[in-house]
C-alpha cells in the first residue's frame, strides 16, 4: 500500500524533478515527509512568490517545468503573480498546493479559498487531486501540458487527506517524447516566394525562438540567407555572436534607431514572435508584409495581422525555408548598411565617466562572459540593457517583457545561479524591485550560491517616475528611503559594496565574482539620460511625439 504523498514525489522524480522550490505549510507534511525520503532537493524559501519566479526560470531555461509548492490558502494565493510570469513568459511550471481534508472537516472554512478557480485565469490548467488512484495520470498530464507550446504553469491542488490516504500500488506513467507538427509544404513555399521577392527583407527574432530547441537552427537559417535582423527584448542572444547581420533590439515600440531598418523593411520575417511582448513595431496599413514563422498561429492584434504563416517545429520549418531560398535572395544585404550607424548611435556615450545606464551596461559587458547570466528585475534600465547589451548565447539576459514584474531579479538569478554554478551570474536590480523579494538574500547564502547582485540606486519607482514627467506630471509619490544595503548584505551573512566612482565598478564586480559567494554592490545611477536620449533625441530625430518605452 501506498500513500497518496508518496505517489506523487514518485511521479515527479519520474518525470526527473531534481529539485521542488517553496514553503509548505502544515497540510503539506506528508509531502514533505515524502521528499524527505527520496531524490528531490526540497529548496526552501522566504517568500512562495519567489518559489514561483525560481520553478519558472528553471522552466525558461531547460525547457522543462520547475515544480514549487505551498500550502493553501495565503500560501498557495502568493504564488498568483508568479503565475502570471509564467504563463505571459511562456514558461512551463508545476504549482503544487495543499488543502484542508476534503472527505472530512474540523476546522470548518478556516483558511480555504477556492484556489482551483482563482489559478484557472492564470495557468493552462487547474485541477484538484480528490483520490490518490488519480496522482500518476494527473501529474503526466500536468507536465504535458506545461510543456506543450505555448508552454506555461499548471496547478495541482493535493488534500491532507488524499495525501495520507493509502491506495494499492499504482504503475507510473512513462513521459515520452513528443514530436511538435512540421509546417505545410504550401505554406514554406508561400513564404519563400514573399522573401525571394524582397527588396528590403528583415528578419525579427521573438520570445519564442530563445526555446532550447530552437536556437542552433535559428543561428543557421540567419547565415544560410544573409539577411539581417533584430531582435524583440526577450529574443536577444538567439542567434549566436559573431555574425555582422544584428540590427540592433526593439527596446521601444517606434521611434528608435533601430525602427530606421523596420521602416524601410518592405518584408519582415518574425521568428517566434509572441504579441504578449510590448510591441517591437507596430503594423499599419501602409508598411511592410509580414512573414510568421512560429510554433502557433499569430494573435492578430490590431497592430500585428501578418500576411502568411509558417506554423509548426521552428527550428525545422528554418530547415525547409533556408532550403528553398538559399542563394536565392537578390536583395537580402539590402537594409545591412544601415547597420553601422545604428549601432554607433545607441551605443553612445558609453564611456563616459558618469553613472549613467549606459556606461553600466557597459562595463557589465566587459566582466560577464558570453555565457554568463544577467538576470534582470523591472526597471528603467531594463530599455538600457535591451537596446545596448549585446547577448552572444540564448538566455544569457534574462529579461520579462511580457508580465514585466518587479521583485523576480533576484530569484531568477538564483534559479540560475543554481543550474549553472559554472558560469558568472548577475541580478540587477532596481532599489524598488530589489526590496520586493530582498529577504531571498538569506536563501541565497544558505544555499551557497555563487551570485553577485547589483542594486542600481535612485531612492525612486524610477520609470513610473520618468513617465510622469515625459506626461508632464508633477513629480510626486514615487520617492521613498533606502536602507545601508551593504549593512544589509552582511546582515544576511553576505558581502556589500557600495561603488562610489565609476572607475571602481568594473574592478569591484571582478574582486566579487573572483572570491564567490554571495555579494551585494550598490551603484548610484544618472537617469538624466532617460530624457536627454529617449525623448529628446528620439524626437529630434524623428520630429513626432515621443517614444513609445
Amino acid at each position: 500500500m501506498t500513500k497518496g504523498s508518496e505517489l506523487l514525489v514518485a511521479a515527479l522524480e519520474n518525470e526527473g524533478v531534481a529539485r521542488i522550490y517553496g514553503i509548505p505549510g502544515e497540510e503539506n507534511l506528508d509531502v514533505v515527509d515524502a521528499i524527505r525520503r527520496s531524490s528531490i532537493e526540497l529548496v526552501l524559501t522566504r517568500h512562495e512568490q519567489a518559489a514561483a519566479f525560481m520553478a519558472a526560470t528553471y522552466g525558461r531555461l531547460t525547457g522543462k517545468p520547475g515544480v514549487c509548492i505551498t500550502t493553501l490558502g495565503p500560501g498557495a494565493l502568493n504564488l498568483a503573480t508568479g503565475a502570471a510570469y509564467a504563463l505571459l513568459g511562456a514558461m512551463p511550471m508545476i504549482m503544487i498546493t495543499g488543502q484542508k481534508g476534503i472527505l472530512s472537516s474540523r476546522q470548518g472554512r478556516f483558511q480555504i479559498v477556492d484556489v482551483v478557480a482563482a489559478m484557472k485565469p492564470l495557468t493552462k490548467l487547474s485541477r484538484q487531486i480528490v483520490s490518490p488512484r488519480m496522482i500518476p495520470t494527473l501529474v503526466r498530464e500536468a507536465f504535458r501540458v506545461a510543456q506543450e507550446e505555448r508552454p506555461g504553469p499548471v496547478h495541482l491542488e493535493l488534500p491532507e487527506d488524499i495525501a495520507a490516504e493509502k491506495c494499492e500500488d499504482i504503475a507510473l506513467i512513462l513521459p515520452h517524447p513528443v514530436e511538435l507538427p512540421l509546417a505545410a509544404a504550401e505554406a514554406v513555399d508561400r513564404a519563400a516566394q514573399l522573401i525571394m521577392a524582397a527588396e528590403r527583407p528583415l528578419l525579427m527574432l521573438g520570445a519564442a525562438a530563445s526555446r532550447p530547441r530552437s536556437t542552433s537552427d535559428l543561428s543557421r537559417f540567419v547565415l544560410r540567407t544573409g539577411i539581417p535582423y533584430f531582435t524583440t527584448q526577450m529574443g536577444k542572444g538567439t542567434v549566436a555572436g559573431g555574425t555582422e547581420l544584428y540590427m540592433g533590439t526593439a527596446a521601444l515600440s517606434e521611434r528608435d534607431y533601430v525602427h530606421e531598418a523596420i521602416d524601410r523593411a518592405d518584408l519582415i520575417v518574425t521568428i517566434g514572435h509572441d504579441t504578449v511582448e510590448k510591441p517591437p513595431f507596430i503594423m499599419g496599413p501602409h508598411g511592410p508584409q509580414v512573414v510568421h514563422v512560429g510554433y502557433q498561429p499569430a494573435n492578430v492584434e490590431q497592430i500585428y495581422f501578418p500576411q502568411t504563416e509558417v506554423i509548426g517545429d521552428i527550428g525545422r520549418s528554418l530547415r525547409l525555408l533556408a532550403d528553398a531560398v538559399e542563394g536565392r535572395i537578390p536583395h537580402a544585404a539590402a537594409l545591412l548598411p544601415l547597420r553601422e550607424g545604428i549601432l554607433s548611435r545607441i551605443g553612445a556615450r558609453a564611456t563616459e565617466e558618469r553613472f549613467t545606464p549606459q556606461r553600466l551596461v557597459h562595463d557589465i559587458r566587459q566582466v560577464i562572459p558570453p555565457d554568463g547570466i544577467v538576470a534582470l528585475d523591472n526597471g528603467m534600465y531594463k530599455i538600457w540593457f535591451a537596446r545596448n547589451y549585446r547577448t552572444r548565447v540564448a538566455n544569457t539576459l534574462l529579461l520579462d517583457n511580457a508580465l514585466a514584474t518587479m521583485g523576480a531579479g533576484l530569484p531568477s538569478a538564483m534559479a540560475a545561479a543554481m543550474l549553472y554554478p559554472q558560469r558568472r551570474v548577475l541580478a540587477v536590480c532596481g532599489d524598488g524591485g530589489f526590496m520586493m523579494n530582498s529577504q531571498e538574500m538569506e536563501t541565497a547564502v544558505r544555499l551557497k550560491l555563487d551570485l553577485v547582485v547589483l542594486v542600481i540606486e535612485d531612492g525612486a519607482y524610477g520609470m513610473i517616475r520618468w513617465k510622469q514627467a515625459v506626461d508632464r506630471f508633477p513629480d510626486f509619490g514615487m520617492t521613498f528611503n533606502n536602507p545601508d544595503f551593504v549593512k544589509y548584505a552582511e546582515s544576511y551573512g553576505a558581502r556589500g559594496a557600495r561603488v562610489e566612482a565609476i572607475d571602481e565598478f568594473i574592478p569591484t564586480l571582478e574582486a566579487a565574482f573572483a572570491a564567490g559567494g554571495v555579494h551585494l554592490i550598490s551603484v548610484p545611477i544618472d537617469y538624466s539620460e532617460n530624457t536627454r536620449v529617449l525623448v529628446e533625441e528620439l524626437r529630434e530625430r524623428l520630429p513626432a511625439a515621443g517614444a513609445r518605452a
